[in-house]
């Protein structure tokens, strides 16, 4: 199951970004004392007490006709439409706005489960402030500060509280889990359609058609797949199809149920800025990865034009160098015979282990061809020794004399000895590097 989203809304300036970077640990969002200065939603990921969760953060809902104000608030509207339970922030020091009214009628009507944070609360003093944000009538409120961190452990049991229930799929272990990334209009329902052998999905030449995600289970050559389609969205079509950033929680929410994520890039238009990002989330998310160049038809070419675009990949995705390529397409089903078995492959490194000793071989290898790191001191890294702890992405725990000294030029190194001696393909693979206890 994917896991629940929680959208921190509320007109300008109170304080929504700096309660969001607290909730991730860390400052993704920028915070400014100007109304404004968060326009787009910004996604991370947040963790309380066993549950995960998406966090929104949004830029400020405010009822105003000026072109900012109304992209703010579109925003926000459509992170409201993809949450689970919504995190409404006024400021406790200013007390209850019209504004704020407003957004509370908002949030009415969208039936969604909401918890107030009366932010600004540092002085227990005040916290009697919050009891007229009851009037509201969305939600309990609780006092937090978000420069400080205070409450907002209630305010997480609260929201928690609200997340729906975990259900498990049907699907057998043995059955890969396939998504389907990319921007707008590569062609991702096309090549779901081409996959399946059949019109399962909507397919036009608008970007942004796709009105609903649905699994699609299938069996080829004796192996079970689902496909689990990132391009769909609910409501407010043109509203979703006036920003690049309408696909992004759809595609995350995809991944994090993924086995294998296939990275759809448009073979006509060739790489842009966004592609990178969105590749960006499959590779943080640790999933197998196949990059996809479709309308491979349509490209014209001479016996160079591949091995150029390949390069310009690699190039712009130095970060996923591990990812096969695959060129086809799904319109006239050229190579497209060669997807799945790229597929499998991948599924298979990502769930490859590797014997403790037969992983302490390479690494004493690797380390008698390159010696270990020192630090200014001349002290030396010392890898006692090594074992793989997961699969899905594999990670592997060294444990060392001090994890401070594995530089990341070294710890590039021994995943590139890994990889060599093991595969690994199309998938990341995680070292960790841990003190040995005495």
């Amino acid at each position: 199951m994917a896991k629940p989203v929680l959208a921190i809304v509320g007109r300008p300036n109170v304080g929504k970004s700096t309660i969001f970077n607290r909730l991730i640990g860390e400052r993704l969002a920028i915070v400014e004392d100007k109304p404004g200065v968060t326009r787009d939603r910004i996604y991370s990921s947040g963790e309380w007490l066993n549950h995960e969760f998406f966090i929104i953060d949004t830029g400020g809902i405010e009822m105003s006709d000026e072109p900012l104000i109304e992209q703010m608030r579109m925003q926000a509207e459509l992170a409201i439409d993809e949450a689970d339970v919504i995190c409404f922030v006024v400021n406790g020091r200013e007390g209850m706005t019209g504004a704020d009214e407003e957004v509370a009628r908002l949030l009415q009507r969208s039936k969604k489960p909401v918890v107030i944070a009366v932010n600004k609360m540092d002085d227990p003093s005040m916290h009697e402030k919050i009891y007229e944000f009851y009037s509201l009538g969305v939600g309990e409120p609780f006092a937090v500060s978000g420069s400080h961190g205070l409450g907002l452990g209630d305010l997480l049991d609260a929201a928690c509280a609200n997340f729906p229930a975990e259900a498990g799929d049907d699907y057998s272990e043995d059955t890969i889990r396939l998504s389907l990334i990319g921007r707008p209009n590569v062609g991702k329902s096309s090549l779901v359609n081409a996959i399946l052998g059949e019109e399962r999905v909507i397919v036009s030449s608008i970007p942004g058609t796709t009105r609903d995600a649905v699994d699609t289970p299938f069996r080829r050559d004796d192996q079970d797949y689902v496909v689990i389609d990132t391009a769909g969205m609910r409501k407010r079509g043109k509203v979703y199809e006036s920003t690049e950033k309408y696909s992004v929680l759809r595609a995350l929410k995809a991944i994090d149920r993924s086995d294998v994520v296939l990275v759809v890039l448009d073979g006509e238009e060739g790489i842009i800025e966004q592609d990178k990002k969105i590749a960006g989330y499959a590779h943080e998310a640790g999933r197998a990865v196949v990059i996809v160049v479709n309308k491979w038809d349509a490209v014209e070419k001479d016996d160079k034009t591949m091995q150029q675009f390949e390069e310009k990949i690699r190039d712009q995705f130095q970060f996923m160098d591990y990812a096969p390529i695959v060129f086809l397409s799904a319109l006239t089903k050229q190579k497209l015979h060669q997807l799945l078995p790229v597929v499998n492959e991948v599924s298979e490194s990502h769930n490859m282990r590797i014997k403790t000793n037969v992983l302490n071989d390479v690494i004493v290898d690797a380390v008698t061809t390159n010696p270990t790191p020192t630090d200014h001191g001349g002290k030396r890294l010392r890898i006692n020794y090594a074992t793989q702890v997961a699969v899905a992405p594999p990670t592997f725990v060294l444990f060392v004399n001090d994890p401070d000294l594995l530089h990341f030029s070294y710890h590039r190194y021994l995943e590139n000895n890994i990889r060599r001696a093991f595969g690994f393909i199309g998938t990341p693979i995680r070292i960790i590097a841990r003190k040995k206890s005495d």
